[in-house]
C-alpha cells in the first residue's frame, strides 16, 4: 500500500474541493521527494502517484482483460483531448495527441504548403528538436535559417527584424532550454500576423506551469511533450493545430485513424477527419495517454489554467529564493530577467568548478540538476519546498569546497 495520497478522482476540479490543491498536496502526490530534492523538471520529471497508479491500472486490465476494455481506453483519450483544449483556450478540433515534441514538429514542417525559396527562421539557440525538421526543409528548397541570439534577448523585434518579404514562419520555443528566457507570445503572434508569418511554438518548457489562451493569443501551430512541466511519462504530448489551419496542412501521416470512417476497415474511404485527428495516424500510446491524464488532471486541480497563473508564480517565486540562496555561494548567473520573461529555468555556475563534476557531486548528495549550455541548471516545480533549497545549497556549497 504507498504511503502517498490517494489521487484525486474527480473529472473536474472546479467539483472535487472548495479550492485549488495546496503545494502540499501535490508534494504528498510525489514519491520522488522521500530520497531526492529535485530540480531537473527542464529535463525528464518525475511521475506524481497518480500517474503511476493510472500507469499500473492500465497495465493489469491490458493483461488480464486484452482488447475488450479498449473502448474504455478510447473514451479516456477523449477525456485527454477535452482537457488539453480546456487548458489552452482550444477547440477539442484543433488538438491532436502525439508520442512527442518532435513528431508535432514534423506533421507541422512537413506538411505546411511550402513553394521553393520561402524561408522559416529559429533562434540558434533552439533545442535541436526545434532546429532539424526545419533545417530538413532545405532538400525541398525551403530556406531554413538559424537566427543568432542577440545581447538583449529574444524579444519580438529581434525576431520580426530577421524577418523579409520571404518569411513565412517563425519557429520559436516559448521557454529557451538553457537561458530560461521567456518570449513575449502575444507580443510575436500579434507583430508576425500583421506581417502573414505564422507562428510556431515549441511549448514543452512552459505547458504545466504558465497560462496561455490560445482564443486570445492566436498561435498557429503548438507542440509539447508531456514529460516535463506536465509531469507525465515520455511518449505523450500534444499538438495543436489552429482551426483555418486544417485544410492547408497536409497531414505527414496517414493511417486508419486519420479517416471519418476510421473503425470501418473493410473499405477504404479517404476522408481525412474534419479535425486535428487527421494528423494522429494509427494506434496511440494508451499507456502514456493514461499517466499523461493523471498527471495533468493533478495539475489542473493545483490551479494550472489557460486563465490562471497560480503555478507560474509559485514556481517564480521558488526560482527567485534559488537564485538568492546561490548568490550567498558565490555563483556566477545571468541577470535576473524582467517579469514578462522569467521561467522555472535557472542557469549558473560554480566559478572555476567543472559543471559535470558538481552535478554528480550533487547526485551522491541526493540533489539531481542538470547540465546544458556548459552550465549548471536547476528547474523547479510547483512541490518543491525549503527543505529542498537547504539540501541544494548545502550540496552546492560542499561541490564548491571539494570538486
Amino acid at each position: 500500500m504507498s504511503r502517498f495520497a490517494e489521487p484525486p478522482t474527480s473529472e473536474d476540479p472546479q467539483n472535487s474541493r472548495t479550492g485549488p490543491l495546496s503545494w502540499d498536496d501535490i508534494r504528498a502526490q510525489m514519491p520522488v521527494t522521500e530520497r531526492w530534492a529535485y530540480f531537473d523538471h527542464a529535463a525528464v520529471a518525475p511521475l506524481p502517484e497518480a500517474a503511476r497508479a493510472a500507469i499500473e491500472t492500465w497495465a493489469a486490465e491490458a493483461a488480464r482483460d486484452g482488447d475488450t476494455v479498449w473502448p474504455r481506453w478510447a473514451e479516456r483519450i477523449e477525456t485527454v483531448r477535452s482537457r488539453f483544449a480546456r487548458l489552452l483556450g482550444a477547440g477539442s478540433d484543433e488538438i491532436a495527441l502525439v508520442p512527442n515534441t518532435t513528431t508535432g514538429i514534423h506533421v507541422v514542417a512537413e506538411g505546411f504548403p511550402w513553394a521553393e525559396g520561402d524561408r522559416v527562421i529559429f533562434p540558434a539557440d533552439e533545442f535541436p528538436s526545434n532546429a532539424y525538421p526545419w533545417l530538413n526543409l532545405r532538400s525541398r528548397g525551403v530556406v531554413a535559417e538559424a537566427i543568432e541570439r542577440p545581447a538583449e534577448g529574444w524579444t519580438t523585434d529581434a525576431l520580426i527584424d530577421a524577418c523579409d518579404a520571404r518569411t513565412r514562419m517563425i519557429a520559436v520555443s516559448w521557454i529557451g532550454f538553457a537561458s530560461g528566457w521567456r518570449i513575449d507570445v502575444a507580443s510575436l503572434v500579434e507583430a508576425a500576423h500583421a506581417r502573414r508569418i505564422a507562428v510556431f511554438l515549441d511549448a514543452i518548457q512552459g505547458l504545466g506551469v504558465f497560462p496561455l489562451d490560445l482564443a486570445s493569443v492566436p498561435v498557429d501551430f503548438l507542440a509539447a511533450d508531456g514529460h516535463k512541466w506536465m509531469l507525465g511519462p515520455e511518449g505523450a504530448g500534444v499538438l495543436f493545430v489552429a482551426r483555418r489551419h486544417l485544410d492547408r496542412l497536409r497531414p505527414l501521416i496517414a493511417g486508419w485513424h486519420s479517416v471519418e470512417e476510421a473503425h470501418d476497415f473493410d473499405h477504404l474511404h479517404w476522408k481525412p477527419k474534419r479535425s486535428a485527428q487527421r494528423y494522429e495516424g494509427g494506434s496511440q500510446n494508451m499507456v502514456g495517454f493514461a499517466g499523461l491524464d493523471a498527471s495533468v488532471r493533478l495539475l489542473e486541480q493545483a490551479g494550472w489554467s489557460c486563465g490562471s497563473d497560480r503555478l507560474a508564480q509559485r514556481v517564480l517565486h521558488l526560482v527567485s529564493e534559488a537564485r538568492e540562496r546561490l548568490n550567498s555561494l558565490g555563483t556566477d548567473m545571468p541577470p535576473e530577467p524582467p517579469t514578462q520573461h522569467a521561467s522555472g529555468i535557472l542557469p549558473f555556475e560554480l566559478p572555476g568548478k567543472d559543471p559535470h563534476a558538481v552535478r554528480r557531486h550533487c547526485l551522491e548528495r541526493g540533489v539531481v540538476l542538470s547540465v546544458r549550455g556548459g552550465r549548471l541548471r536547476i528547474s523547479p516545480h510547483v512541490y518543491n519546498n525549503a527543505d529542498d533549497l537547504d539540501r541544494l545549497v548545502d550540496a552546492l556549497r560542499s561541490a564548491a569546497a571539494s570538486c
